[in-house]
């Protein structure tokens, strides 16, 4: 019951001024209840408000470091919808604060905060254009610190804003329990004049109003005192105003005890995150410095260990031995056996070696005291738990790393071991791979080295014969004698020359077998990581993204790598081919606007192109081996240029070549310049030959401010000389520097002789297809020409067995495998109904040219299409692998989408 309806009740027989005492007492009521209820509604609203700007404010900068830190080709797209939603969630929360709070104090707040953010956000998306436009470009820490800067001032903004709304709330209550004071008072004025009148009545008014009352002041009171953690309720079973007052503040305690739960938990995930980030980077930091696994693991187990709160460790590499496999213990920490029985585990061997070989994570608890000892020099003891990891890259076990702890691992410390495990392997493949093409290197220089040794001693021996020549001819008469030495030295120098044509066949071979045994592991991770990075299951992330890539960009470099030094290997021994065609101006304008334009945005860098207006539509020559030249000395302008200007100027001049062409030749001819102009850091007089020669660079030392191989000047150098031309230099130390290609200027055919020889490893698809109804009706059916499709794979390398099989089961391909040639011929017996087969070259037993004949011979399989792979992209191997009875012919490191373009056409075919 209502109190109006209680006092109607029990004083309606009252005098005019008990009516007109019970009004003014029902218009106090109401207007406590009204106060209540802005309590209850507005204040709550506004502290919901404040409470989002804090929660925005804070995850603005997770979600912008996030998009930042990507290093796919586009910004992670559910990072930039949430940066997105979190503006518009904090901006949509400040106004209606500023709508419901007109408070001097919070508008002021309020004014500042909304400059902050403004600003932060123009700084979030300058630096996010700037990312679209170049994905590879690095965030300045300046921005990170400036940022972060602000973002921590709209913070303390939003503590402010939220301290102000509770403060008013508190300051609300403080009113309302101030006006329920007054209230009470003026009730027991009143009734007092009319005591006599209706005392028993008043009493038990007063009783009941009061119990109730003094719950919710009570309850209040208590209430300005809480944490917002746990706040008290008020339990009032009666209806009517005072109960809904209790129903209405019960709700709000709920609300902000909700609030505060939320913020407590985001700050401990934020703190968890936070130093799970640190750790990582701590541990990456190791990796700039390390030349070797050892020092790797010393550096890694020397960290790790006391970073997860462990006292004991030791790091276990993989090691081959006479064929078996074993873990090899090559660092420790804390250890105090040094056995020589718990030095080396096989596959298989205790629970190090049980580790490697189910190629999963061990831990044991509630460790025997005897099992291990862990000691300082005040004692010993035995650690509780034990956890071994296995080291992984590519489902392949690299080594295992065993740490052991007297305290129970956290969730959070098991969650940094994963994450630093998963980078490890990566980092041993790393070292391990640049060791071996080190080592290759290291090889061919020596090679190289020796034969340039024989050929000089050649030399020398020819000029000796030469002399003797001179001498016999005026003695000739005189000694027959004489006659006989001379053939006899003739013989001599026919030997050598036979022993230095043999060496340059060696160091062919050496290079042809080098390529197979770099382009093999190659073949594999490059279609690995074009399928990973793919990501059809969707189920990689960003993170595991931006591996993926830098894994498949690291390939290609190493990849151009090699084809930089069989290039200069091709040069030194003459076989390199000159293929001259019809070019372009205007192509070789668009092949440097497309190559050199995004590099000169990055670098903020002026780049033009400028060619003369005098020069004709096109010219003649080798339009590859140009780009190729002009690709790496516009490279080198870049590299060099750290502000200023790089251009490429082409114009027809008419040149005094006496000192660059033979005396047969005339001393003055037209001929096509391209400089390259730059104002980087200029090259030292005497070091301007010395940039020429392979592996050389103007700066040798090991502390060198850039990389390089130094290939690719003496690269362009003999290309340049292959096509007729040569390059000049020249430099100012400081002040940048220019390179000039100079080529003959060939405007008709007829004028330039043509090579017949075939590009290297020139595949082509359209080449294979006779007409162009053929063509599309082969673009129209598409991949379900691959769908259910048998398919023989016959490679000894297991790796590029499984990458090729993979890539193939993506379009439902039904896949066969044989380890040798020998083994596929049994195979493809077994299998008549095969559809392709992709055959490698060289194998074991049975090389691939061997098979394909040997399959050429068996009457049902004579018109069976079979596409050679080989790594050994020397000369003529597409020819000898045509002639051995090959439909086709890929190198490796293999394009898919070439291989499923080549596939479609011989399936096509075959079918037709």
């Amino acid at each position: 019951m209502k109190f109006k309806t209680k006092l109607y009740t029990s004083i309606g027989s009252l005098l005019v001024l008990f009516f007109i005492i019970a009004v003014i007492l029902m218009n106090m009521l109401e207007q406590s209840q009204v106060n209540m209820n802005v309590v209850v509604n507005d204040l709550n609203q506004r502290i919901e408000m404040a409470s989002d700007i804090k929660y925005e404010t804070s995850r603005i900068g997770l979600e912008l470091s996030s998009m930042l830190t990507s290093r796919g080709n586009t910004i992670d797209l559910m990072a930039s919808n949430a940066w997105e939603d979190s503006q518009t969630k904090m901006q949509a929360a400040i106004e209606s604060l500023e709508k419901t709070d007109t408070e001097e104090q919070s508008q002021d707040l309020m004014a500042k905060f909304k400059t902050l953010q403004e600003s932060y956000q123009n700084m979030g998306q300058q630096v996010l254009t700037s990312k679209k436009l170049n994905n590879e470009m690095e965030i300045p820490a300046s921005f990170w610190t400036d940022s972060e800067l602000i973002r921590q001032r709209m913070m303390q903004m939003a503590d402010l804003l939220y301290g102000l709304q509770k403060q008013e709330m508190k300051n609300e209550l403080l009113r309302s329990k101030d006006t329920y004071n007054w209230a009470v008072t003026s009730i027991y004025i009143y009734l007092a004049i009319a005591l006599c009148i209706g005392i028993a009545f008043t009493v038990w008014i007063i009783r009941s109003m009061t119990n109730n009352l003094n719950k919710v002041t009570a309850v209040m009171r208590s209430a300005s005192k809480s944490d917002f953690e746990s706040l008290p309720r008020i339990e009032i079973s009666a209806k009517g105003e005072l109960g809904e007052i209790a129903v209405a503040f019960n709700k709000m305690a709920h609300a902000l005890e909700k609030h505060s739960k939320v913020e407590k938990q985001l700050k401990e995930e934020t703190e968890e995150q936070s130093w799970l980030n640190l750790k990582i980077t701590e541990i990456a930091t190791i990796y700039p410095v390390v030349e070797n696994v050892s020092m790797l693991a010393e550096l890694l187990i020397t960290k790790l260990v006391p970073m997860v709160g462990a006292s004991f460790g030791v790091f276990y590499v993989k090691d081959v031995e006479e064929g078996q496999q074993y873990l090899k213990r090559i660092s420790a920490y804390a250890s105090l056996d040094d056995s020589k029985d718990y030095m080396r585990f096989r596959f298989g061997e205790g629970l190090i070696g049980q580790c490697a070989l189910e190629k999963r994570s061990i831990i044991l608890n509630d460790v025997p005291d005897h099992y291990v000892k862990i000691g300082s020099g005040m004692g010993e003891g035995s650690p509780k738990n034990i956890m071994i990891l296995p080291v992984q890259f590519e489902d392949e076990v690299l080594a295992v790393i065993e740490i052991a702890s007297f305290e129970t691992y956290s969730p959070l410390q098991v969650k940094l071991l994963e994450a630093v495990n998963n980078n490890i392997g990566i980092k041993i493949n790393s070292i391990v791979s640049h060791m071996k093409v080190e080592r290759l290197l290291q090889e061919s220089q020596a090679l190289t080295e020796e034969l340039q040794a024989q050929s000089e001693e050649l030399q020398v021996q020819q000029e000796e014969l030469r002399t003797t020549n001179e001498k016999l001819e005026e003695q000739y008469e005189a000694s027959e004698q004489k006659n006989n030495e001379i053939e006899k030295v003739k013989e001599a120098l026919e030997e050598k020359a036979q022993q230095l044509a043999l060496s340059s066949q060696y160091k062919s071979e050496f290079l042809a077998n080098m390529s197979h045994e770099l382009r093999t592991p190659l073949n594999s991770l490059l279609i690995l990581a074009q399928i990973l990075s793919e990501n059809g299951d969707g189920n990689l992330t960003a993170k595991q993204e931006e591996y993926i890539r830098t894994i498949y960009s690291s390939g290609h470099d190493l990849l151009h790598l090699i084809n930089d030094v069989l290039d200069l290997a091709k040069v030194e021994s003459g076989k390199l081919d000159i293929i001259p065609k019809e070019v372009s101006f205007n192509d070789v304008r668009d092949f440097i606007d497309r190559q050199f334009t995004p590099i000169a945005s990055q670098k903020n860098v002026q780049f033009t192109v400028e060619m003369d207006a005098n020069l004709s539509e096109a010219f003649y020559t080798d339009e590859q081996r140009l780009q190729q030249i002009l690709k790496n000395l516009l490279s080198n302008a870049f590299k060099f240029t750290e502000s200023g200007s790089v251009s490429l100027v082409v114009r027809k001049v008419i040149k005094d070549v006496s000192g660059n062409l033979s005396e047969r030749e005339s001393q003055v001819k037209p001929m096509l310049t391209f400089s390259v102009i730059d104002t980087g850091i200029g090259i030292d007089k005497d070091k301007q030959e010395t940039i020429f020669d392979a592996f050389k660079q103007a700066d040798g030392t090991t502390s060198r401010q850039y990389g390089g191989t130094g290939l690719g000047l003496s690269i362009s150098r003999e290309i340049a000389q292959l096509l007729g031309g040569f390059i000049e230099v020249l430099s100012i130390k400081g002040k940048g520097s220019t390179f000039t290609l100079f080529l003959p200027y060939y405007q008709m055919r007829n004028k330039l002789v043509e090579n017949s020889a075939i590009e290297e490893v020139a595949i082509s698809l359209y080449e294979d297809i006779p007409e162009n109804d053929e063509e599309d009706r082969i673009k129209h059916h598409g991949k379900n020409l691959l769908k259910n499709k048998k398919i023989l794979i016959v490679d000894d390398d297991i790796r590029n067995v499984y990458a090729l099989t993979i890539a193939l089961e993506k379009y439902e391909m039904d896949i066969i495998v044989a380890e040798n040639g020998r083994e596929g011929i049994e195979v493809l017996q077994d299998n008549p109904d095969t559809d392709l087969i992709l055959m490698d070259i060289m194998m074991p037993e049975m090389d691939g040219f061997e098979a394909m004949r040997y399959i050429r011979q068996l009457p049902e399989f004579k018109t069976l299409p079979i596409i050679a792979l080989t790594a050994k992209a020397m000369k003529r191997s597409r020819e000898e692998c045509l002639d051995a009875g090959a439909t086709d012919y890929i190198s490796k490191p293999i394009n898919l989408d070439q291989l499923f373009s080549l596939m479609q056409v011989w399936l096509y075919r075959k079918e037709g």
